[in-house]
């Protein structure tokens, strides 16, 4: 009796990348693809209709950001386990992604043998981490052990906590914009704002204060995507 391949959705903005996985997965003989979507919604959609055994899904993609997207999956395919393949290698991210609903989480910079071992796991039903995520969460501990602590959680205002959101899950200075209907100039007055309250320079040391000090929530981070108010 021949076993049933594992039957994977594509989600990722990128068609040369989407192209790309597809033909290495369609080229395994336990694997094939069923689906592809440009953007969060359409997943949604795909992963709806299809029922795939493993999504494999990007967290920065236009209309419904990924994990938005993975939150909402829990409810359109239960029975879908997902693999988020994405460019962020912040821990705050992997912890996002992984309590948003994720199984798996992988660099994109990941060999091929790595990403199909993983798919693999995944679709078993267990956790998968890579080795390089794994170093970086126990750096990102040792960090955190040695680091005081803040004395106090910054106020921030409505708006700033959403492009604190917008930019957690990777939007551009552009995009945040066009989300907010606000000019580029305005996001990044506001960007600079955030960064000089939470004392930090880098995008990654932002999402890193914000989850890891309580600032942004899970669900919050999970929460945005909607049209604001």
């Amino acid at each position: 009796m021949t076993t049933p391949r594992i039957r994977v959705l594509i989600g990722d903005d990128h068609a040369t990348l989407r192209a790309g996985l597809r033909m290495l997965i369609d080229a395994q003989h336990d694997m094939t693809v069923v689906g592809e979507a440009g953007d969060g919604e359409i997943v949604l959609q795909q992963a709806a209709l299809v029922r795939p055994d493993v999504i494999l899904l990007d967290l920065t993609m236009p209309n419904l950001g990924g994990l938005p997207a993975l939150d909402r999956l829990r409810s359109v395919a239960p029975d879908s386990r997902t693999l988020v393949l994405t460019m962020h290698d912040d821990p705050a991210y992997f912890r996002s992604a992984m309590h948003a609903g994720a199984l798996g989480y992988l660099h994109k910079s990941a060999a091929h043998g790595e990403l199909l071992s993983a798919i693999r796991v995944v679709h078993a039903g267990k956790p998968f981490v890579s080795q390089a995520m794994a170093l970086a969460l126990a750096h990102d501990v040792i960090a955190g052990a040695t680091a005081a602590p803040p004395s106090a959680k910054p106020l921030l205002s409505e708006r700033e906590r959403k492009v604190l959101g917008l930019l957690a899950q990777g939007f551009t200075n552009q995009e945040c914009a066009a989300h907010l209907r606000v000019s580029v100039k305005t996001v990044e007055t506001y960007r600079a704002r955030l960064y000089k309250k939470l004392g930090v320079k880098t995008r990654a040391q932002l999402v890193r204060f914000a989850v890891g000090s309580g600032l942004l929530s899970n669900d919050e981070l999970q929460s945005i995507g909607g049209a604001d108010g």
